[in-house]
């Protein structure tokens, strides 16, 4: 049981850590030991693991997007209206 509950607590620590970890954000760094402690869960929980591969496979699809936004008129006027009908009652 408290084998399960350090896990469940190093899991949510961890979770808390990984985008920080994987962005190298210069305005939260994280410490070498909490890199170490890190990557040494990385290592051993698959639950966390695959955390980080999909905030990796995240990280690389933003980052093949390139260009600003295109915005569909078409889409824009469908949510006017129905925010119109919505703020007229007739929604």
């Amino acid at each position: 049981m408290i084998g399960m509950v350090r896990q469940m607590l190093t899991c949510h620590w961890s979770g808390r850590r990984i985008e920080r970890y994987l962005d190298a954000d210069p305005s939260a760094p994280l410490t070498q030991a909490e890199v170490a402690r890190l990557e040494t869960h990385l290592a051993s929980c698959e639950r966390c693991a695959k955390l980080a591969d999909q905030h990796r496979a995240l990280h690389r699809a933003l980052s093949l997007w390139s260009g600003p936004a295109y915005v569909d008129p078409a889409a824009v006027n469908r949510v006017r209206t129905f925010l119109d009908e919505l703020t007229e009652g007739r929604a």
